[in-house]
């Protein structure tokens, strides 16, 4: 027991030579250090702790732009097919052989114009011998009805003879029906496709015979994503391009849209309605479809890189006088963003027209109210290398990415983003110049612009009534319309 505190005691010791061995071997490097600042070696250090704090001293270096009015179309774009505005395949309702086809191939048919032509010698007698027995039936009624009013028979005999009249009309109807069943009509104007069958063959009832095509009207079905269904109307307007056309733009009207949402994919499907007088679009292609939901000319944009995001609440540094007479301080703004066009975002609530906004420099904007001082792009003296990116601009690059990262959060509510059924939104900006947007983005804007109408022309519609207004009314050619052959 003596021994074990003996080498309790002993470790006591130990440590407390080592402790004090330590605090007296690290007491000059201490001293040194804090004598650096005293001798003018370490100026750079106060220099670099002024700059870490904010910049009391001087103010921050930013690059501004003014709150500016664009143009905006509010649009989504999906991808659909199109289709006819009515299509049917012919198919016999009886069996029979073939002994006549009075079309051909591609050509174009009439409502009402016979097609196909079965066997009907059987059906024909059958209805010859049902009207003989109408006539018959038809004297015999006569004939009963004048004696009975001679008092030679009885009212019996007239209710038997009216009754046997009545089913003779019957059997020639039945006949006559039978018979009817063998001619194969064009249910509507159209064209007819390509037929697999020819004359003499036996088909069964059912079997298919030929399309037929109303390609007047195309109809063109697409998906939005379920959260537009509050936008899309119809009788509004989209724009159509084909890959199979390129360069080519129709214009089409929402015609109907799916009350019930796809539980699959959560959308909602649209049609579309498109004047194809021309015959130029033909039903199973493919089709990238523009819906235009709104088109605002005053929106109030800014750049989005002078968009900083903060979880689902953005906000801004907007540029406000400071309490010094010409002193200028950044202030933390939060904005409600709306629809996005490239390099641009809506400011829907938080900024007026004429508000400065910093575009780079954010992250030298270490607090609320900091000075700071508007590099102006482009000016002798205000940027370095001949017009080299600035380290704000370089900053503010980066913000932007990270903006970019957080879309979900930031992105506005009537800028839909992709949705698995192949649908995505983004408002387009019209072609308009800006007189205080920076040079670069209003020529790049200018030239993509006119590339793109160039490239993207739309096609004029053809004179007389569209028959678009008259697509509800199946089976009805629109009245003058031109008929072109296929």
């Amino acid at each position: 027991m003596a021994s074990k505190n003996k080498y309790i005691v002993f470790a006591v010791i130990g440590i407390a030579a080592a402790s004090g061995a330590a605090w007296w071997l690290q007491k000059p490097a201490q001293s040194v250090r804090s004598e650096a600042p005293a001798d003018g070696r370490g100026g750079a250090a106060p220099a670099g702790a002024a700059a870490k704090g904010g910049g009391a001293g001087r103010p921050v270096a930013v690059e501004a732009v003014a709150v500016r009015q664009m143009a905006l179309r509010d649009d989504a774009e999906a991808v659909g097919s199109l289709r006819s505005r009515q299509s049917v395949v012919l198919r016999p309702e009886v069996s029979g052989r073939i002994t006549a086809l009075n079309f051909r191939d591609g050509e174009r048919v009439r409502r009402g114009q016979v097609l196909v032509q079965f066997d009907d010698q059987l059906p024909r007698a059958q209805v010859q011998q049902s009207q003989a027995e109408l006539s018959i039936a038809q004297a015999n009624h006569k004939r009963n009805q004048e004696l009975v009013a001679q008092g030679f028979i009885s009212q019996r005999s007239v209710d038997e003879s009216a009754a046997n009249l009545e089913v003779a009309r019957a059997k020639l109807s039945l006949a006559q029906a039978t018979a009817s069943r063998l001619k194969i009509v064009a249910p509507f104007d159209g064209i007819a496709g390509i037929r697999g069958v020819n004359v003499g063959d036996y088909l069964k009832d059912g079997a298919d015979i030929v399309n037929v095509e109303d390609l007047d009207v195309v109809y063109v079905d697409f998906r939005l994503p379920e959260r537009l269904q509050s936008k899309v109307r119809t009788g509004q307007t989209a724009q159509v391009a084909f890959d199979a056309l390129p360069g080519v733009r129709y214009s089409a009207v929402v015609q109907a849209i799916n009350p019930q949402i796809d539980a699959d994919g959560r959308s909602v499907v649209v049609r579309g309605c498109i004047d194809n007088r021309r015959l130029q679009l033909r039903p199973g292609m493919f089709a990238r479809v523009t819906a235009v939901f709104s088109e605002r000319s005053d929106a109030r944009v800014i750049p989005e890189e002078a968009i900083v995001p903060d979880g689902s609440s953005p906000y801004v540094f907007k540029i406000v006088d400071g309490k010094e007479p010409g002193s200028r301080v950044a202030r933390r703004t939060p904005v409600k963003l709306g629809a996005r066009t490239p390099g641009f975002v809506e400011v829907v609530d938080g900024l007026a027209m004429g508000d400065v906004v910093v575009t780079a420099g954010q992250q030298r904007i270490q607090k609320d109210g900091t000075p700071v001082r508007v590099v102006e792009l482009g000016k002798p003296g205000k940027q370095s290398n001949g017009g080299a990116p600035s380290p704000a601009r370089a900053a503010a690059s980066a913000g932007a990415a990270g903006a970019d990262r957080a879309a979900g959060a930031v992105a506005p509510t009537d800028a839909p983003a992709p949705t698995g059924a192949g649908s995505a939104s983004s408002p387009r900006a019209a072609a308009q110049p800006m007189a205080t947007a920076p040079v670069a983005n209003a020529a790049t804007a200018a030239a993509a612009t006119a590339t793109a109408a160039s490239a993207n022309a739309v096609v004029a519609p053809l004179p007389g009534p569209n028959p678009c207004q008259l697509a509800g009314r199946p089976g009805r050619a629109p009245q003058g319309s031109p008929r072109h052959p296929a």
